[in-house]
């Protein structure tokens, strides 16, 4: 009976201690030495969405999927390819969403039109009805 109940705190105690997150990116929180290369990650990190708070850019956001993200920025700033092959590369991965830039996507274009189209048939029915005021 013992050793029953020492089996059954074991196994309620495992999950206690155990590690619950992976250590942070190496890049996540320190700044490139080349102060140039940094502000060209600063600039586009500004404009990338973090994916888990979705209200913020992964500049400001303190969540661990942003510091991946900008883990990876900075190594990719280092190793020389230019931000907006990043951006790529991050869209192609995550989806057009994840870029605060809109993108002019033909799937895109009644998003773009549709207030346009609604803004003229406000005006056509404003028309409309101020005829009828003036004929009574």
């Amino acid at each position: 009976m013992k050793l029953l109940l020492v089996l059954l705190i074991a196994l309620v105690a495992v999950p206690a201690v155990a590690q619950t997150a992976l250590p942070p990116a190496p890049w996540a929180d320190r700044q490139i030495p080349d102060a140039a290369q940094e502000r060209k990650a600063k600039a586009l990190m500004e404009t990338i969405r973090c994916l888990t708070c979705q209200s913020q850019s992964i500049a400001d956001s303190g969540a661990s999927m942003a510091g991946d993200m900008r883990s990876q920025i900075r190594e990719r700033i280092m190793a020389g390819e230019q931000p907006e092959a990043i951006r790529t590369w991050l869209i192609s991965r995550y989806g057009d969403w994840v870029s605060y830039e809109p993108t002019a996507a033909p799937i895109l274009w009644p998003l773009w039109g549709a207030p346009l189209l609604f803004l003229g048939l406000g005006l056509l029915l404003l028309r409309g009805r101020i005829k009828r005021r003036k004929s009574r």
